[in-house]
């Protein structure tokens, strides 16, 4: 008896495969969001080596050479990329719509244009009249970018072929589609096979190519998961849309650190670096004001310091409100229990809205303290002196643990102009001689008393 076509499940929402259709998702949990798509078996014959051709070689006879590396023209671009573009690289940039991705690898294009580099700007979302005049918006561009407006992967293939590019652009790559499999542009099939296409072609060819990437409501690369296995470095581009700060964050780089972020300013002719985030944050901070305090948190190798601020009141409800924006609840609840529990804070019976000036959102446990400084103070109704800083984590205890980078830290308090630092007791045998600022150490946060 003949078969009948071969049919897969996937989900829209995160890639999950399934042979069968089901109403919620086992990988995302969302409901109605699987839907079916052929399978085609694509007979992709490739020259392939005999066995006798490939040659083993031992790890210690291995020569590796430092990446060759070319620069965006953006330091902060380059820090996330961990020191510039490798060749042969495949780079996968997300974020939400009308973020600014598409005029940030615009301002890369006109950046690298402008050294002679053969860029090549892939649309499949807007025609060449659109793109021009963002171009016009930004500034002049060199005679080396190239644009081409095309979905097919076939065309696309053949032109690169062509024009032999140093760097490609392809915005984006939920437009992309193979004329080998059946199911539309923008599925789970189709993201796949374009994406496996363009590492191909970046590796055989030692061409660096950014993909743009839609995201889902909850923020991810929408498409499988396999998507963001298959790229070198993959970027988030973060941010309010009605704020002018943009964040770009590494979430995995094959060529460099993941912990590192660039900030840029969103402005009228495109995409401004910040190169120090911590005065663009401060700006506008409260002099005198309770439940307000500064703290230094480290992205990857920059130390960047933001505003703490806290709201206690009390709570006419049985089960008292509390609200962060920037931090996580969860752990402003345990805070608040430890101040309750060790510090002799009735805070249990409060409201508490904490909130991370600025927009930034911070969950490194250095910033323990400074949440439980903005928090006491607000309740207490004192202020926290203007030129004071804080960092550090808390544990259960009640004990004010050593956080790593201290010195890093201080240093940047000492170039933003802050007098005093509350910090860990632990930390300080491990800071050598440092001038301009007063380092009080504590063990507990019982000794926020005779601080504060």
């Amino acid at each position: 008896m003949a078969k009948g076509k071969s049919t897969v499940f996937f989900c829209q929402n995160c890639g999950y495969e399934s042979s069968k259709w089901m109403g919620q998702c086992p990988g995302c949990k969302e409901w109605n969001t699987f839907v079916e798509e052929k399978v085609v078996a694509v007979n992709n014959k490739r020259e392939t080596k005999k066995s006798f051709e490939v040659n083993v070689i031992a790890l210690n006879d291995v020569e590796v050479n430092d990446e060759d590396r070319c620069s965006t023209g953006m330091q902060e671009l380059d820090r996330v990329l961990g020191g510039g573009l490798v060749k042969g690289s495949l780079v996968l940039v997300g974020g939400d719509p009308g973020i600014g991705k598409s005029t940030l690898l615009l301002q890369v294009c006109k950046n690298l244009s402008a050294t002679d580099k053969k860029v090549l700007y892939i649309s499949g979302e807007e025609s060449m009249q659109q793109i021009k005049l963002r171009a016009d918006r930004i500034g002049s561009f060199g005679n080396s970018l190239s644009l081409l407006c095309e979905t097919s992967l076939t065309i696309i293939q053949d032109i690169i072929d062509r024009e032999k590019p140093e760097i490609a652009v392809v915005d984006s790559i939920q437009t992309m589609f193979s004329e080998d499999v059946s199911s539309a542009p923008g599925s789970v099939s189709q993201v796949r096979e374009a994406t496996n296409t363009f590492m191909h072609i970046a590796k055989d060819q030692g061409i660096t190519i950014f993909l743009v990437g839609h995201v889902t409501k909850e923020g991810v690369v929408a498409g499988p998961r396999v998507l963001e296995h298959m790229v070198d470095t993959v970027l988030y581009f973060e941010g309010d849309r009605h704020a002018s700060y943009r964040v770009l964050r590494g979430v995995k780089n094959r060529f460099g650190s993941t912990n590192e972020i660039g900030v840029f300013e969103m402005q009228k002719e495109g995409l401004k670096e910040v190169e120090n985030p911590s005065e663009f944050l401060l700006e506008g901070k409260p002099k005198d004001a309770s439940g307000s305090v500064v703290a230094c948190c480290m992205e990857g190798s920059r130390p960047i310091l933001v505003e703490v601020q806290a709201l206690v009141c009390r709570s006419n409800l049985t089960n008292p409100r509390r609200t962060t924006v920037g931090a996580d609840i969860n752990r402003v609840n345990q805070l608040m229990a430890v101040l309750d529990k060790r510090g002799g804070y009735h805070l249990g019976s409060c409201d508490a809205y904490v909130n991370i000036a600025g927009g930034m959102r911070m969950v490194e446990p250095a910033i323990d303290l400074s949440i439980a400084v903005a928090l006491v103070t607000s309740y207490r109704e004192i202020s926290v002196e203007n030129d004071m800083i804080c960092f550090g984590e808390v544990g259960l205890s009640g004990e004010v643990r050593s956080v790593s980078m201290a010195e890093q830290r201080i240093k940047e308090a000492i170039k933003m102009g802050f007098k005093k630092c509350i910090l860990p007791k632990t930390n300080l045998k491990n800071i050598s001689d440092v001038e301009g600022i007063e380092l009080i150490g504590i063990e507990s946060v019982t000794d926020l008393r005779n601080i504060l």
